[in-house]
This record gives structure tokens, sequence and C-alpha cells, in this order.
């Protein structure tokens, strides 16, 4: 493997994603580590989600990202958007540990194709999702007991976007994250995903999942209302906000027949909503109002 192939870019940004990504609502200052730390993800996520390369392949290249972020390997170009990612967590003080649990799912990703059960994919999610919250909360400075509403709504939203792929991943990786006991209690079966459309199993499946993400979200909807950062709570709402209605729309919709997806009216409405109810929260009902500067560390 030469050094110029290391990434495998699939064309995918910022604007093909679910939720917003480092939004105008953030403070200005730190959109640029956002930035960073989204193209460090993407990259990432692109290597582990190609099916032209061999898991031991797609091993190596991850591993060379671990060594670029925490400064074992500072020389190869070919690891740049890796090297950005070190100087960024230089500047803001960030541990590296947030990237390194995203590689260590990508690399999991490599190998492993199905999940037992829903706390196995949970496990998944704590590494897969979990940490992009877990960073947005370092890098505004709020306190790491925010960490638990944090994980519940990345988990929440990981779990959406799988149920949105599942069709996709499973007919171009043959990797299925619906839970494996799930698919066996009600007579579903893997194959049922190269379907037209949601047998009856998989539709119980789904729906079962979707049960899991409404647990998820009733503790991430306390994450808003505990943050000190008034823009990051304000962004926060209008995920949340943004997780319910893709919940909704995966509820009345079909998964297997196409994408279901969110509208621009949801963004719209959601953001709107969201933002707008945390900021009359903030300035009306008691929450903090404080904006929390979110100094970068020296």
């Amino acid at each position: 493997m030469s050094s110029e192939t290391i990434e495998t870019p699939s064309g995918k940004g910022a604007g093909d994603e679910n939720f917003p990504v480092g939004s105008w609502l953030l403070p200005a200052r730190l959109r640029p580590h956002v930035a960073t730390f989204y193209r460090f993800a993407r990259a990432i996520d692109d290597i582990a989600d190609n099916p032209a390369l061999t898991s031991d392949d797609k091993i190596a290249r991850l591993e060379r990202f671990a060594a670029a972020v925490t400064g074992e390997e500072t020389a190869d170009p070919a690891l740049a958007t890796a090297h950005d990612m070190r100087q960024s967590l230089r500047e803001t003080g960030i541990t590296p540990r947030h990237c390194l649990d995203l590689i260590a799912a990508f690399k999991q990703d490599a190998l492993k194709r199905r999940y037992d059960d829903w706390g196995d994919l949970m496990a998944y999610c704590a590494l897969s999702a979990n940490p992009v919250g877990r960073y947005l909360l370092d890098l505004h400075d709020e306190d790491a007991a925010g960490y638990r509403a944090s994980d519940a709504l990345c988990s929440a939203l990981q779990v959406l976007n799988h149920l949105q792929d599942c069709r996709d991943d499973y007919r171009a990786l043959n990797r299925v994250y619906l839970p494996q006991a799930c698919l066996r209690a009600h007579g579903a079966d893997v194959r049922d995903l190269d379907c037209a459309y949601c047998t009856p199993g998989l539709r119980r499946v789904i729906d079962d999942c979707l049960d899991g993400v409404e647990e998820l979200l009733r503790l991430a909807r306390t994450l808003p209302g505990g943050l000190h950062c008034r823009s990051l709570a304000m962004e926060s709402a209008v995920i949340v906000r943004l997780a319910e209605r893709l919940s909704a729309r995966l509820r009345g919709g079909d998964p297997v027949a196409g994408r279901v997806a969110l509208t621009r009216l949801d963004f719209v409405l959601c953001g709107l909503r969201g933002a707008g109810g945390e900021l009359l929260m903030r300035t009306f009902g008691g929450r903090r109002t404080g904006t929390h500067p979110a100094r970068l560390r020296s």
C-alpha cells in the first residue's frame, strides 16, 4: 500500500448527514475544530465502508491513522487529515481518546458483521457514536457529567442511521446491525433485507429497535438543559428534535423498500422548534443562561 492511497473518499460530506455538523449555532471560533474532527471521522468511516478493501487492508490503514493522531507518525503527507486532527487536539487540549475510540469502532466494522443483541449493539455505539458527543462537550468545556445524556443521544442517532441504511449495509457490505436475537424472536432473517419491502417479522424488529431509540431519547432530552454553553444547548435541542422526527418517519416508512429520510421542511421546523424552544427556556424558563465562552486551552 503506497502512502498516496491511505484514504478512500466516498464523496460524502457534512451536507449528506442527517444531523447538523458544526452549524452556525456553534461558536465561530470552535467551528474549524469541529470541521477537522468531522473530516477525520469521515475519512476513517469511508475506509471501513469501502467494499473494495479487504479487512486486513482496512485495519492497516486505520492503524496508520491512529499512529498519526497520537503522534507516533508525524511526517507522512498521506495522513494529512490525521495530522490536522492531532494539531487541533493539541490546540484545544482534548484527549485523543475520542478519535481512537472511533478508530476502534471502524476496525470492528472491518471484522464484525453481526450483532447478537441490543447490548452488543450499544457496546458498538459506545465506540462508533458516543465519542462524537463527548468530543463536542469537551470542546465546549462542558462537565463530563453531561456524557450520560450525550451518549444516549449519540447512540439513538446511530441506531436511526443503521435502520435507514439496513438494506444497503446488507447488500453492499453483508453488515447487519439489527440484533440477531430480535430477528430470531420475530421469525425474521437477515435475508429479509434483500426483499422488495419489509416482511412482517422484519417490521417488528425495526419497531423494537425504535422502541429502544425512544428509551434513549428520554434521557437525551435532558441534555440541552444541562449544558452551560447556550449555543451548544440550542444545537443539541435541534438534534433531539430531528432524531424524534426521523424516528417517527421510520415508524411509518419502509427502509427496505426505499430510503426513509428527513425532508427540508423537517430540518426547518426542527431547527426553529429546537433552537427557539431552548432559547426561550433559557430566557424565561429558568434554565442556565450563561454563554460559557468555551475557551481554547493553551
